[in-house]
């Protein structure tokens, strides 16, 4: 059984760590409520960073500061008109959602040329009001130009699609030269609005940080109190399961949400002296330790390791205290962190004992060590933090490849069309014709159903279009956007109906339907839709005194046929096919892919700063996800053809992505002893790793034909016998090479499923 010096110093550990609790804060029982209350965690955290409620306000805000500012200068003048307020709002609202450039300068500029194409949309507009044919060859050119220019840049886009929406809407107003004044007034009121809320009022991204960091200090915070549930468990239950694993994932996509806010001037003005590569590090590793601990109770659940007590408590003490620890409180105490040490190290020893015994355990001793191993690597962090933010000289040493490699990383699709070498049509000419050719339907179809208003066909296929490549992606919109205004039309008909007559509480509804749209527009594009609808509801009755079941009837029908539209034109124009855009996204996976694998084996034979493999790592869960995404229209169909095998290529690139991420939890730990024959072995590994991911990208794209995969097993077998036992050395060589090997194997046996040969 357990060693009696050993467990009698764990034990001495344990009672010893309760001394120090005694002396721990008491005044911060609200900062604890979210580990109390799971409810009010769950709340805290279900925006990170508020990312979405400062969006959504922020759009809402300019929307309401732009019309109420317009209306009081309209009076004050001696006008009054609504019209010009409305059109106000929306430039106020569309410079705060449509501008997209990647950096501060950029998006400055592109705000300022907003009110100048709005203006040239309201003067087009009117001028050729009085001749359909004209105000429907301006819509077409609009279009195909918001697509088109995207070759040369996002701000086009932005450009464009705020000139379609002023033609349309000045259209529709026949204005008059004597009434275009006040529209001039109103743009550059809800233009400067935008440009306050956007670069004056809410322009400290360090907030974003602070929140977003913290939304996933409480995300950790409830996952590990499940953790700690399941543990106290003799079995989990299903539900429990569940429960764990969706909280699981959601901290995954948290951390994905901090990762991108991390960069150099607002961590140093957060927390002086921390570096990027340090926080960054940081909240990999919590994650990934998250992700262990879970995967590890199951599999220790199922070996019956759990009727060890001594592993139990251990674990749970592990557990509890790296959940107390708060590293980057402002009052931060180091016994939170020392807490932390002591549970490692007793379960450390533990190790130690079950290692020295005769007989290991089997099947799961290899899980407790990987729990210790990223657990130590937590608090190493953790430490290195603390020192960081405690050191009287800010470190001037940045990690700043990292950060410059994801600045290049967000460049737009524009800039990327224009490196492409390929004679054949841009994506960017191809979706620009896709558009031309569904707006001239949308028009010609609008005209028979919709004659009072016949381009709200034009405007709802438009927008399908927008951010959609594939068939599979497309439908999916189209369908989500019908279903939403049908339930938005039946809601917001009846609310209409109730509140009408009363505009000052339908012109809070409408307020409130705007910011409800954009908040869940991330959430839920059916939600989204379904408050748009409702938006619509309540203008018609604000504007026309009035409405009827016809008319919101219409703009179901209108909405439906234009999804409709859009796509049968991708079905038919240039198809992007759903397969093929998966592929697409797969390839992009394993090209990020490529240089992660082979970086982490460079880093045992050359001095390789692996630690900045973190930022890749959360590069690649943002590339599964987009997998997951574009083929989700075929993932939904289970009879489809290729719904089977689809959904099995997703489970293993996500398993790829999670052997991926344990490497770089053992990436930063170095000082590996091993015979010099090695070092030719390790060169080997990567130019393997490096043909295989190749091959598997060339045979994904249909080009594999003869190309061959290569095994692993000979240098596996060489490292196994050559490297160091753990008693010899303080690191385990053949430990961290394990997920290179689980890799390697996937890869393989992926490429010769789909027609590589084998060596």
């Amino acid at each position: 059984m357990f060693n009696l010096d050993i467990k009698t110093a764990s034990v001495k550990i344990y009672f010893n760590s309760l001394n120090r609790k005694t002396f721990a804060k008491i005044g911060d029982t609200m900062k604890q409520l979210h580990i109390k209350h799971h409810w009010l965690g769950r709340l805290l955290a279900s925006d990170p960073g508020l990312i979405r409620f400062q969006k959504a306000g922020r759009a809402t805000l300019s929307l309401m500061a732009s019309v109420f500012t317009t209306l009081f200068v309209m009076s004050a003048a001696g006008f009054d008109a609504l019209t010009p307020a409305i059109v106000s709002g929306m430039a106020g609202m569309m410079g705060i959602m449509i501008v997209m450039d990647d950096t501060k300068r950029k998006k400055i500029l592109t705000t300022l040329l907003l009110g100048v194409s709005a203006m040239a949309g309201i003067t087009l507009g009117s001028s050729l009001a009085n001749n359909a044919y004209y105000i429907e060859i301006a819509m077409i050119i609009l279009i195909f130009g918001s697509f088109y220019f995207t070759r040369f840049g996002v701000r086009y886009f932005s450009l464009c699609m705020i000139g379609f929406m002023t033609v349309y809407f000045s259209s529709i107003l026949k204005l008059t030269s004597s009434q275009l004044p006040w529209f001039y007034l109103g743009i550059w009121i809800g233009i400067a609005y935008a440009f306050l809320f956007n670069f004056v009022l809410f322009q400290d991204s360090a907030k974003n940080l602070k929140r977003s960091i913290s939304s996933f200090h409480i995300q950790s915070n409830l996952t590990f109190k499940l953790l700690i549930q399941g543990m106290q468990d003799k079995e989990l239950s299903p539900q429990g399961k569940k429960e764990l694993q969706k909280s699981v994932l959601k901290l995954r996509e948290y951390a994905i949400i901090a990762s991108d806010y991390i960069n150099e001037d607002d961590v140093q003005k957060l927390w002086p002296g921390l570096t990027p590569s340090q926080l960054r590090l940081y909240v990999f590793d919590t994650g990934m330790l998250i992700e262990t601990l879970t995967d590890s109770m199951r599999s220790l659940k199922k070996a019956d390791a759990f009727e060890i007590d001594e592993l139990r408590r251990l674990l749970k003490w592990v557990t509890q205290s790296l959940r107390d620890a708060e590293v980057l409180a402002q009052n931060y105490e180091e016994q939170n962190l020392h807490e932390a040490e002591l549970a490692v190290q007793a379960l450390r020893l533990l190790i130690i004992d079950l290692f020295n015994r005769e007989e290991q355990p089997e099947g799961w001793f290899f899980l407790i060590r990987r729990i210790e191993s990223i657990a130590n690597h937590v608090i190493e962090g953790a430490i290195t933090i603390q020192q960081a933010l405690h050191s009287e000289k800010i470190i001037e040493k940045k990690f700043e490849e990292a950060d410059e490699e994801a600045k290049d990383s967000e460049k737009d699709s524009g800039e990327n069309d224009s490196e492409d070498e390929d004679k054949s049509l841009k994506p960017s000419t191809k979706k620009a014709y896709q558009a031309l050719v569904a707006a001239v339907l949308s028009i010609l179809v609008g005209q028979i159903i919709s004659p009072a208003q016949p381009y709200w066909v034009l405007l709802t296929a438009f927008i399908v279009l927008i951010g959609t490549e594939s068939i599979g992606r497309i439908y999916t919109k189209g369908f989500q956007r019908s279903i939403g205004t049908i339930i938005g039309a039946v809601i917001g008909f009846t609310l209409a109906r109730l509140v009408s007559g009363h505009s000052a509480l339908e012109v809070t509804l409408i307020f409130v339907a705007v910011f409800f749209a954009f908040y869940l527009l991330e959430v839920s594009y059916t939600l989204m839709s379904m408050f748009i609808t409702m938006l619509v509801a309540f203008m018609y009755d604000l504007l026309l005194g009035g409405i009827s079941i016809s008319l919101i009837g219409a703009r179901v029908i209108d909405t439906i046929a234009g999804a409709a539209i859009a796509f049968g034109v991708s079905t038919f124009v240039f198809p992007k096919k759903t397969k093929d855009k998966v592929a697409d996204s797969f390839n992009e996976f394993l090209t990020e892919l490529k240089p992660f694998v082979t970086e982490y084996v460079r880093g045992f034979r050359e001095d390789v700063n692996v630690k900045e493999l973190s930022g890749s790592a959360f590069t690649l869960d943002q590339k599964l996800q987009t997998i997951k995404t574009e083929a989700q229209s075929l993932t939904q169909k289970p009879g489809s053809p290729r719904h089977s095998d689809i959904n099995r290529w997703i489970t293993i690139f996500a398993a790829i992505n999670y052997y991926a991420r344990h490497l770089v939890a053992s990436s930063y730990r170095k000082g590996f002893d091993y015979p010099d024959e090695l070092v030719e072995v390790f060169k080997r590994i990567e130019e393997k790793l490096d043909l295989n991911i190749e091959t598997l990208m060339e045979v994904i794209k249909g080009n594999g034909d003869g190309a061959l995969v290569y095994s692993l097993e000979k240098e596996r077998e060489l490292i196994e016998r050559l490297a160091p036992t753990r008693k010899q050395s303080q690191r385990d060589l053949i430990h961290h090479l394990y997920y290179v090997w689980r890799i390697n194997k996937t890869i393989l046996e992926l490429a010769v499923e789909l027609g590589a040969g084998k060596e």
